[in-house]
């Protein structure tokens, strides 16, 4: 076994690995945007939400199917993020308006989306090649020249950068509060006049919009949509998601303390829940 290794170990070339980095890291990135929608349910609502399978999917066949008609890529991802909020829309409206649990309610869209991005698609998968459109990211270019593999790993960070700053500045607002306070005492909430049941709905629509998001950007790296792309999406995201809080969480623990003692003057008792 040792020989083995050592054996795989001396055949590994440190220039193909290189080479192979700036994929892995925009591919990561395109994760990370997944993992950052299934943190917001999993953490912050405390909601079990399956939508993402089904949700990181129709991002993907809505974004490929109106580039495809002639949209700009760029102007595809923001509706790929509306289709998704669509789909974070029916699972919170069937939990909170017709009492349906919360993971049975998120499995009852998914399995209801299989068969809506089907007919977007019209069939199991559709292609869109990068030689006929101007692709945000694509595999492609990783094969292509140092420029394009730097052009694309730029515009990933940035995008990301973007997101999360804002996404940052948004959980610190007034109505971010208040969805942080429904996910961790929905009685107090209540009883402080939080409209509890508005606040699930818009958090699971800013989640799947994330993941809805997600899944244009990764159709479009690889060059295709699927029916079955979100199958085994949400693993990923919440093993990312316990990681990260595993990894990072004892290190953050002195800067939670200093947000506890920074409370919002509008939610006194409820904004000192924690961002982790």
């Amino acid at each position: 076994m040792t020989m083995m290794l050592t054996t795989y170990l001396a055949s590994l070339s440190p220039l193909a690995l290189l080479r192979s980095l700036p994929g892995a890291c925009a591919q990561g990135l395109i994760w990370g945007l997944l993992a950052l929608g299934v943190y917001i349910t999993y953490k912050l609502l405390d909601f079990a939400d399956l939508t993402v399978d089904g949700s990181m999917a129709t991002g993907g066949a809505v974004a490929v199917m109106l580039i495809r008609a002639g949209m700009n890529p760029w102007l595809a991802l923001i509706f790929a993020f509306l289709a998704g909020m669509a789909a974070g829309f029916i699972t919170g409206m069937l939990h909170t308006a017709l009492g349906i649990p919360g993971i049975l309610a998120s499995i009852l869209t998914q399995i209801s989306l299989y068969s809506i991005n089907l007919n977007i698609l019209g069939s199991s998968n559709q292609a869109v090649s990068v030689d006929k459109y101007n692709l945000v990211v694509s595999l492609r270019y990783i094969s292509d020249s140092t420029a394009s593999k730097i052009r694309m790993f730029t515009t990933c960070i940035l995008f990301c950068v973007v997101l999360v700053a804002i996404l940052y500045w948004y959980f610190g607002t007034e109505q971010g509060h208040a969805i942080r306070a429904t996910g961790c005492n929905r009685q107090m909430a209540r009883a402080q006049g939080i409209n509890t049941d508005f606040h699930t709905v818009l958090a699971l629509m800013i989640s799947n919009g994330l993941v809805g998001l997600s899944g244009g950007l990764y159709a479009q790296y690889q060059g295709a949509a699927d029916v079955n792309m979100g199958r085994g999406a949400i693993v990923i995201g919440l093993a990312a998601v316990i990681i990260g809080d595993v990894l990072f969480g004892k290190m953050c623990a002195g800067k939670k303390l200093h947000l506890l003692t920074h409370c919002s003057p509008s939610l006194p008792e409820l904004s000192c829940t924690t961002l982790f």
